[in-house]
């Protein structure tokens, strides 16, 4: 009878362990930005019919597979989505423990970022927001890996610890991480700043009447303001923009609004505290005193998104890591920009693509860069 070796246990251990951290990663993507608190109910429900998922029907990537995609209860379709996070998640965390198996020292802070990265990347594939409670607890829980494990440092963050007047190592790694969230938070920052600067708000031109609408396009809606038509997708470039218009009236369905302050955004309109999503919209017009339009290069989540990258990954990460999100992001959303083809692809934030960045620094950053320093050396001799 063959007897399984214990690095193949230990690998598949590490495998079931990413599943069942998937499964609650699961939980807090959908729980922590409806505000629903991850520790109650405690137990997992069906968003259809609010049926309480028993244990024996929670069990990572099998219970998926055997109830066929389905609630037991009701015919509700349980996504897809909810078995790949599962299984995405053991992937990563069976490469990690790959990839720094000699250094096991390592495994759980990186095995904690690559949790933080999936929750904060689908989080802002559907709610556009990066929640406090992973970035501002992940720059803590950053800097506490780097104290608490200094060889994380030079084996994750590529950078060195030596003995500097009698300074402390843990002290130094310490540094070494507050170094790359002060970095990453700074860079972003500029970026958010300079955008500001760029884009920032404009008066959008209304005529003499004040008269506007939106209208059905070829492909996505059409703001008229007297002869001026702009599409959607020339306003709502990123998916933070918005049009903030004061009106005298507003007519939203039939229904009409006085003195009403309209807020447009690419998937939805606020109005008098009521949220309206474009799939529900029939009639849009009014009379306009101002329209504004706010754009903006990204937002103050990313900026502390990156903050969390650089505690964990260190400086040279966060500039690796903005180059692979530029490169990835812009290969993803130009085709369809040059096409005008509205798609999803150009509504990704770029929050996943620095979660892709972070990713790609972990398992190959620091190879990359000497592979890439090399290529300079010896073109330069």
């Amino acid at each position: 009878m063959p007897i399984i070796g214990l690095d193949n246990f230990l690998a598949v251990t590490v495998f079931v362990l990413g599943a069942i951290v998937g499964s609650f990663l699961n939980v807090v993507i959908y729980r922590v930005p409806r505000e629903i608190s991850v520790n109650s109910p405690r137990r997992s429900f069906c968003p259809s019919c609010d049926d309480r998922i028993p244990f024996y029907h929670n069990i990572p990537l099998l219970s998926w597979i055997l109830l066929r995609g389905k609630c037991r209860k009701c015919p509700a379709v349980i996504p897809f989505r909810y078995w790949f996070i599962e299984f995405l998640t053991a992937v990563l965390f069976l490469c990690a423990w790959l990839r720094f198996v000699e250094s096991p020292a390592v495994v759980p802070g990186v095995m904690i970022l690559i949790a933080i990265l999936i929750c904060a990347t689908f989080i802002d594939f559907d709610f556009q927001i990066i929640p406090d409670c992973l970035t501002k607890g992940g720059i803590v829980v950053g800097c506490l890996v780097a104290l608490a494990v200094p060889s994380a440092v030079v084996i994750v963050m590529d950078c060195e610890i030596y003995s500097q007047g009698g300074m402390n190592p843990r002290v130094m790694a310490l540094i070494w991480a507050i170094i790359g969230a002060a970095s990453g938070y700074g860079l972003i920052f500029s970026v958010v700043v300079l955008g500001k600067i760029a884009f920032g708000r404009k008066s959008l031109k209304i005529p003499d009447n004040g008269q506007w609408r939106v209208v059905e396009g070829r492909e996505n809606p059409v703001l008229e303001t007297g002869s001026e038509k702009t599409a959607f997708e020339d306003l709502f470039f990123v998916g933070s923009e918005r049009v903030e218009i004061e009106c005298e009236h507003a007519e939203v369905n039939g229904r009409s609004f006085k003195a009403a302050c309209m807020t447009i955004r690419h998937d939805r309109l606020q109005v008098d505290g009521e949220e309206i999503l474009i799939s529900e919209w029939k009639t849009l017009s009014g009379r306009a005193t101002s329209m504004r339009y706010y754009r903006e290069a990204m937002g103050f989540g990313d900026v502390k998104f990156m903050a969390l990258i650089g505690a964990f990954l260190g400086w040279k990460a966060v500039l690796f890591t903005i180059f692979i999100a530029s490169v990835s992001g812009t290969a993803v959303s130009l085709p369809a920009k040059i096409l005008r083809k509205d798609s999803p692809l150009t509504r990704i934030p770029f929050g996943p693509y620095l979660a892709l960045g972070a990713i790609t620094w972990i398992f190959f950053g620091p190879s990359l860069l000497d592979w890439y320093f090399g290529l300079m050396r010896i073109t330069g001799l």
